[in-house]
């Protein structure tokens, strides 16, 4: 196959685009440049897409012996990923930007271009399987696994998707970068938001929304607990940086409940109260023959993993949970997986709308 191999100009996707040439495909490295003003170099293990990180992708690929290019999509990002950010915590949600740019940019984007060039597919350094079923899957490195931000593509983009990496643990990986005499072998992983290189999530919503001040209310009594310069500073199950005038009366912490963006209200309460076994989400992708699943379902990134019986109607996915989860936020990913002998299957995914207790919808 012709395939285009996206470099970020880590180890991961380094490994990933080798390998792909060992198995025999003939292939291009592409790195994006999604920063509208880059950086020379990161901080630490944060940050990407900087001028150094390109660098490195073009020296990995000079390594591998394949064609090498740059394509600016910066716009793309701006406006798929970074402004649906902003908009989805000024609308009181919690986004995942990595889900969205796999969906917007990496798996639209870069596919559509991609195809139209004449390339077969796209490689990708993501820890995630594709069987000889077509169907996704969880890398054998759990730790590492990636399978819950590449359940929004579709079958179509699935199709086109090459996962070298699924069969390998991390160690793996940067063993066989090192062997390969790639520089970045012992490049750190990027993490958090990499368009928020220095990890001050407030700070960026701030200097994009401005600030908002409101109050923070008790979820039982609807006493006034304290005030906030933004309700979009705050998460579902979030209990640090509260900073509340009124201490509970039993001594205990108390969590965010809720975020009311109309009346700029951040409500808080016990860590009961944000238990929910009801968990409703839109925009489904489901890759399941069947509308109706026993499965397990994880509700955010590298969460943990609960039993529940999801069912779909009228573009409505319902996860109904066979035990209570804390810190379900709107605008997370639901992931519906099935065990199997050769490792978790992906049967769908949506994005939240809303948690709640069965016995409160009695």
């Amino acid at each position: 196959m012709r395939v285009l191999a996206a470099m970020s100009g880590g180890v991961d996707s380094a490994v990933a685009a080798a390998r792909a040439k060992d198995a025999g495909h003939d292939v291009t490295g592409v790195h994006l440049a999604l920063a509208r003003n880059p950086q020379t170099f990161r901080t630490g293990a944060r940050g990407c897409c900087t001028l150094e990180d390109s660098r490195d992708a073009r020296r990995a690929a000079d390594v591998i012996g394949i064609p090498f290019y740059v394509w600016d999509m910066a716009e793309e990002f701006h406006d798929n990923v970074v402004d649906d950010f902003v908009n989805e915590y000024a609308a009181g949600r919690t986004p995942n930007p990595c889900l969205r740019c796999n969906e917007k940019i990496k798996f639209e984007a870069v596919l559509d271009r991609a195809v139209a060039l004449g390339f077969d597919a796209v490689v990708t350094g993501h820890h995630a399987r594709l069987g000889a079923d077509g169907l996704l899957r969880r890398s054998v490195d759990i730790a590492k696994d990636q399978s819950y931000v590449l359940a929004v593509l579709t079958r179509a983009q699935l199709d086109r998707a090459v996962f070298p990496l699924g069969d390998s643990t991390k160690e793996q990986v940067r063993a066989e970068a090192a062997a390969r005499d790639l520089a970045v072998a012992d490049k750190p992983d990027s993490h958090d938001i990499c368009f928020i290189s220095d990890g001050d999530t407030r700070g960026f919503l701030e200097s994009k929304l401005g600030s908002a001040p409101g109050d923070i209310v008790d979820g039982r009594t609807g006493e006034t607990l304290g005030s906030h310069n933004g309700a979009y500073g705050f998460t579902i199950g979030q209990r640090k940086g509260l900073d509340l005038r009124v201490p509970a009366a039993d001594g205990r912490p108390r969590y965010v409940l809720s975020i009311t963006p109309v009346s700029n209200t951040v409500t808080v309460g016990p860590r009961e109260d944000l238990e929910v076994d009801v968990v409703t989400a839109d925009r489904p992708v489901w890759h399941s023959s069947a509308d109706i699943a026993d499965c397990e379902v994880q509700l955010r990134a590298h969460g943990e993993v609960v039993s529940a019986a999801v069912s779909l109607a009228d573009g409505v996915l319902t996860a109904r949970l066979k035990s209570p989860a804390r810190g379900v936020a709107a605008g997370q990913a639901i992931v519906a997986y099935r065990p199997d002998a050769d490792g978790d299957i992906v049967l769908g995914s949506a994005t939240i709308t809303a948690g709640s207790r069965a016995a409160a919808n009695a």
